[in-house]
C-alpha cells in the first residue's frame, strides 16, 4: 500500500429563499409572514423568537403587540419574554456585551436549529443577529426583516453576517443565507432624513457597476427620493435588490471563495471612514463618499470621461449627499492604510472595482497613492465650486 491514501469529498449544497416586498405584515389579513413559517413542517409546534431594533420600537410602540396578535390569530404559541430589545446602528456590531446578550436569549428560550429568530431592524442589527443565529447550534433559520432602505435594498437580502473586531469591520462573520427576508416598506415611513437617504447610495452604486439605465432612473426621480415619495422609494429599492440578488447568484461565486467583489465598488473607503469618525458617518453616507473618491479615481485614469463623472457627483450631491470628508486629507496615511486591510478582508489579491463607463465595473488589482491623492483633491474642488455657486 502506498503512503499516502486519499478520500475525495464532493458534494453540492442548493440554497434558496424567498425576498418578499409587502406593507403592513404583521396586519392580521397579510399572510406574507405566516407563510414563510408554514414551510416548516409542524410548524404549530415550532418556536420563534424576535430580536428587534430599539430604533424601530421607539417609533413603532405598538409593533411587539401587533406581532403578539398576530401569532396568536395563526394560532402560533408566544409570550412576552419572547421578545429582546437591543441598540441599534454599528455599536452593536462592537458591543460584546450585546453579543452575549443575544446568545444568552437564544439559550434561555431553548430556540433549536428547528426554531426560527426574527430580526427587525437595520442592517447592523441584522448582522450582528444573522452571526449570532449562524453560530449559535451551527446555524439557526434566520428570517430579516429589514426596516432601512439600506438594509432593504443591500444588506439585509445577502448571504453574509457579521461583527467588527480588532478595531476592523466584519472582522468576524459567516456565509449563511436567511430562510427568508421580508421587506415591508411601512418601517420606512420612520426613517429620518439621514437614514432615509443613506441607503439610495447603494442603489447608485449598483447602477454605476451593473445598469446605466437604474442610474439615469435616480437622476430622474431625485426630486421625488427627496422628497420621501414612498412609492418612488419601493421602487428604488426593488430594482437595486433584484440586482443585488442577482449578482450573488449568477457570478459562481456567493460565498466569495476569490477576491472580485464588484458590490464593494466604493467600499475601500468606506469601511476606513466609518472606522475612523468612530461610526459617526453612517454606512451610507460613507459609500457615497467611496463612490466619489472610485468615481474620480475612474476619471483621472482615463477610464470614464469628464461629463460621466461630473454625472455621479452631481447625482450625489442633488441627494444630499457628501462627496468630501476632511479626514480624506488631515488623515491620508491611514486612508491609504485601509488599502492594505481591505485586500485582508478579500483573502487574497487586492480587487478594486473602478469604472469604465456609467453602467459598467471593471477590476483593478492595484491603487496608486497619487491618483488617489489627486482624486481626493478634485473631490476638495468640485465641493467648494457648488458650494460657491449655491
Amino acid at each position: 500500500m502506498n503512503n499516502q491514501q486519499t478520500i475525495q469529498q464532493n458534494f453540492l449544497v442548493p440554497f434558496h429563499y424567498n425576498i418578499i416586498f409587502s406593507r403592513s405584515i404583521f396586519d392580521l389579513g397579510n399572510p406574507s409572514f405566516i407563510n414563510i413559517i408554514k414551510q416548516e413542517q409542524q410548524y404549530q409546534r415550532r418556536k420563534i423568537v424576535f430580536i428587534i431594533d430599539k430604533g424601530v420600537t421607539n417609533s413603532r410602540s405598538e409593533l411587539t403587540a401587533a406581532i403578539t396578535d398576530y401569532l396568536n390569530h395563526y394560532h402560533i404559541n408566544i409570550v412576552p419574554e419572547h421578545f429582546l430589545i437591543v441598540e441599534g446602528g454599528e455599536g452593536i456590531k462592537n458591543n460584546q456585551d450585546d453579543h452575549e446578550k443575544i446568545l444568552q436569549f437564544i439559550h434561555d428560550n431553548k430556540i433549536d436549529r428547528h426554531s426560527f429568530v426574527a430580526a427587525i431592524g437595520g442592517g447592523a442589527v441584522l448582522d450582528a443577529v444573522g452571526y449570532m443565529a449562524a453560530i449559535a447550534h451551527r446555524g439557526i433559520r434566520l428570517i430579516r426583516i429589514p426596516t432601512t432602505v439600506l438594509s432593504q435594498n443591500d444588506s439585509g437580502i445577502g448571504v453574509k453576517n457579521g461583527i467588527n473586531y480588532f478595531g476592523k469591520k466584519n472582522f468576524l462573520g459567516t456565509f449563511v443565507p436567511p430562510y427568508a427576508v421580508i421587506n415591508d416598506s411601512d418601517f420606512l415611513k420612520t426613517l429620518d432624513v439621514r437614514n432615509w437617504r443613506s441607503g439610495i447610495s447603494e442603489a447608485i452604486k449598483v447602477a454605476l457597476i451593473k445598469d446605466e439605465n437604474f442610474f439615469c432612473w435616480i437622476e430622474d426621480h431625485a426630486l421625488a427620493l427627496n422628497n420621501g415619495k414612498i412609492t418612488v422609494m419601493e421602487e428604488l429599492i426593488f430594482r437595486c435588490a433584484e440586482l443585488h440578488a442577482h449578482h450573488i447568484s449568477k457570478n459562481g461565486d456567493p460565498f466569495e471563495n476569490g477576491s472580485s467583489r464588484p458590490l464593494d465598488f466604493g467600499h475601500w473607503l468606506a469601511h476606513k471612514l466609518e472606522h475612523l469618525t468612530h461610526y459617526e458617518l453612517l454606512h451610507g453616507e460613507a459609500v457615497a463618499i467611496g463612490i466619489a473618491l472610485d468615481a474620480s479615481y475612474s476619471y483621472l485614469s482615463n477610464k470614464i470621461d469628464l461629463d460621466s463623472l461630473n454625472r455621479i457627483l452631481d447625482s450625489l450631491l442633488v441627494l444630499g449627499f457628501s462627496i468630501m470628508h476632511p479626514f480624506l486629507i488631515t488623515h491620508f496615511d491611514e486612508i491609504l492604510a485601509g488599502i492594505d486591510e481591505f485586500r485582508e478582508h478579500l483573502g487574497g489579491e487586492l480587487t478594486i472595482t473602478l469604472l469604465s463607463k456609467i453602467g459598467k465595473g471593471e477590476e483593478v488589482h492595484t491603487l496608486l497613492s497619487t491618483t488617489i491623492a489627486n482624486s481626493i483633491q478634485y473631490l476638495s474642488f468640485y465641493s467648494q465650486s457648488v458650494h460657491v455657486l449655491c
